[in-house]
């Protein structure tokens, strides 16, 4: 008990929270990402009864997901640079209400322009979700945990996304797309209640009340220090800034590995399916049995990054994983039989979708309070502009060369991602961030 409550203690003296307060943070946050994982997932259930009731085609459908990702981009930019201005938690709880009340209109769409404009303003509350959620855990759990913080939250898009499976099966039949739009709103509405009673960051908190204090000081006309000064024109760039100059080499570093995993992820998840299908033969049933084992290895691959993350460090896991990712991807497009699928799919989840865990922290430890939650978002939502192409790149690239080919390079591409972490990315294990 006495060690106990020393490391309680000296997790405080760290960071300044309470360890119930920490948890308070990374259930908000879980929940809060876990509105990114449910959305994208109910788009994709809704999206054959949309097409049909309007009389789409299937680009105009398709157009209805790019709306909705531009604003989440858009979004994720805007609100990046919103919660390092006003507060983590004020931005955060903005982001979940301009989602919640768009979700829920798009009930009430009439047409397919109605609803592209409506996805595209729900999309603008999503996008902030990730980074301020990630920034906010990041900053209030010690450096020696914070990895498997961060997975934890990373966790929450997998939650997100069987949720929405199961809305799905029972809220669709019954009351069509309409109603699992307007179902979809209560979990937000939960996600907005479990923000209640959490505080701003100490750190952020300290570091807003500094800059107040230099800029009132220098108004009053007092002298400030060589030191003062640094610190106040360092403070006074806009956001986005820190991100280059010095950091400009780190931050395209990073920007190429959210890329890749949003590359890898949507070019897999939405060609496997049909490969499995009209490849393999698998029947409906087995896909779902297919997604499960899937979603299963996903979140058993973001547990084990974030441990290995916070024991190891950070390049070592993601050369793991890559080379693991680049390895499960050529294998598994070439397997045979439905277990070996099965079973494939479990270590293909596993090894492409289990670095999520430590995109959070090595942002917020390559980044300070003053641009973290912008890098987050910006660097973050930068990857998944590019990863949006994905779909189009590999079903091209199948078209023309077969399933196997297009696979292969995205093999590559994940070898060409290990060693951009193993030349240009500094390990920052430990680190206390400022």
């Amino acid at each position: 008990m006495t060690d106990e409550k020393s490391l309680e203690q000296l997790e405080f003296e760290e960071t300044g929270v309470t360890r119930s307060e920490r948890w308070k943070v990374m259930w908000a946050s879980i929940i809060g990402y876990a509105m990114d994982g449910l959305d994208v997932l109910i788009l994709s259930f809704a999206m054959a009864a949309i097409v049909s009731e309007f009389g789409l085609t299937l680009g105009e459908g398709g157009l209805i997901a790019t709306y909705t990702l531009i604003g989440t981009v858009l979004g994720g930019y805007l609100f990046g640079v919103f919660a390092d201005y006003y507060g983590r938690v004020h931005t955060f709880s903005l982001t979940i209400i301009l989602f919640s009340i768009f979700t829920g209109a798009c009930a009430f769409a009439d047409n397919a322009i109605h609803l592209d404009i409506l996805r595209f303003l729900a999309g603008l509350g999503l996008g902030g979700e990730y980074g301020i959620g990630m920034t906010l855990v990041t900053e209030t759990w010690p450096a020696s945990k914070r990895a498997r913080a961060t997975a934890g939250v990373a966790m929450g898009w997998q939650a997100g996304a069987v949720l929405a499976a199961i809305l799905a099966a029972f809220v669709l039949p019954e009351w069509g797309w309409r109603g699992l739009f307007l179902v979809g709103v209560v979990p937000a509405i939960l996600a907005a209640w479990a923000r209640r009673g959490i505080k701003e960051p100490p750190l952020w908190v300290r570091r807003h009340a500094l800059k107040k204090a230099l800029k009132a000081k220098k108004a009053a006309g007092e002298t400030l220090t060589t030191e003062e000064e640094e610190e106040l024109k360092e403070a006074g760039k806009f956001p986005l800034a820190h991100l280059f100059g010095a950091k400009t080499g780190t931050t395209i570093s990073l920007t190429l590995m959210t890329s890749v995993q949003n590359f890898g992820y949507y070019g897999i998840m939405v060609w496997l399916p049909m490969i499995l299908l009209k490849e393999h033969g698998l029947t409906t049933k087995s896909m779902s049995g297919w997604m499960i084992v899937t979603v299963l290895g996903m979140i058993a691959g973001i547990y084990i990054f974030g441990y290995l993350a916070d024991q190891l460090g950070r390049k070592i896991p993601y050369l793991i994983f890559y080379f693991g990712a680049a390895a499960m991807v050529y294998v598994y497009v070439n397997l045979g039989s439905a277990l070996a699928l099965l079973i494939g799919g479990a270590f293909l989840g596993f090894f492409c979708n289990g670095m999520m865990a430590g995109y959070g922290t090595l942002l917020s430890e390559n980044y300070t309070t003053d641009a973290r939650s912008t890098a987050q978002n910006f660097i973050f939502n930068t990857g998944r502009a590019v990863g949006g192409f994905a779909p189009v790149i590999i079903g091209t690239l199948a078209q023309q060369h077969g399933f196997s080919a297009a696979f292969a390079l995205l093999s590559c591409i994940y070898i060409l991602a290990a060693v951009n972490v193993f030349f240009f990315i500094k390990d920052t294990k430990g680190k206390i961030i400022k």
